[in-house]
């Protein structure tokens, strides 16, 4: 009997650890993911009398590292820029906040493809990652890694990743505001892009109820952006 459960043990193999997921994920797309991505977002809030408001953003991404999100109409000059772990607010053209930031949507969705292994550990561990507790689960049908947590537990800070694909589909939390709420942000509608992968739309729930909606439109990959983009304190001449 002893000898049987042994062999058992040595056949089925061990969950992987935080880290060797992120290993798998960079070293499948390094280097054939896309350096670029524009896009126009089209976001539905909707508030919890069921009532809705939409609005309208244009983004730029360089990856790693950089996001540049217009709020429309453009020559409101309101925006917000993300750059290498930076958040900066605008209004009227002016900065109104800046704040050390890192993205876990940015860090988990394209530059884990980019950055050294052990830089997006460290990350991922100064957000408050547990990477040592990983189980298998399934998600839309599909099997997953939950990076994080216990099976079972749907409340501790965790991360879901596509076993097949290797691309990030889900990120479980305590609400920022209040901790006794759950926030879920889902990857959905990944279609192919190159050798890579690009999810169309994110959906953020509260509780299990829909607060807000990202639809993704005109597309464009590794089109050419320029470096002032991305550049605080050029905001306005980007812009214009």
């Amino acid at each position: 009997m002893l000898q049987q459960l042994l062999l058992l043990c040595a056949l089925v193999p061990s969950p992987p650890s935080g880290r060797d997921v992120i290993k798998a994920m960079h070293d499948r797309y390094a280097g054939k993911w896309y350096r670029t991505l524009t896009f126009v977002q089209q976001n539905t809030a909707t508030r919890p009398d069921g009532s809705r408001q939409h609005s309208v953003w244009r983004e730029y991404a360089a990856l790693p590292g950089k996001l540049r999100i217009e709020f429309v109409p453009p020559d409101s000059g309101s925006g917000i820029l993300f750059v290498h772990d930076s958040q900066f607010v605008f209004a009227a053209d002016t900065i109104g906040n800046a704040s050390a930031f890192i993205h876990p949507l940015m860090v988990l969705g394209f530059d884990v493809y980019f950055d050294p292994v052990e830089q997006t550990v460290a990350r991922l561990e100064r957000l408050k990652f547990d990477l040592a507790t990983v189980h298998g689960d399934s998600w839309e049908g599909r099997p997953v890694y939950v990076v994080g947590a216990k099976s079972g537990d749907l409340r501790t800070r965790q991360f879901w990743v596509d076993r097949e694909r290797l691309v990030f589909v889900r990120l479980l939390e305590p609400g920022q505001r209040d901790t006794t709420r759950t926030s879920d942000i889902r990857f959905n509608k990944y279609q192919a892009a190159g050798s890579a992968w690009l999810s169309a739309e994110v959906a953020f729930l509260v509780d299990g109820q829909e607060r807000w909606l990202e639809q993704y439109t005109a597309i464009k990959t590794d089109t050419p952006l320029a470096d002032v983009l991305f550049d605080p304190r050029q905001w306005k001449k980007a812009r214009s």
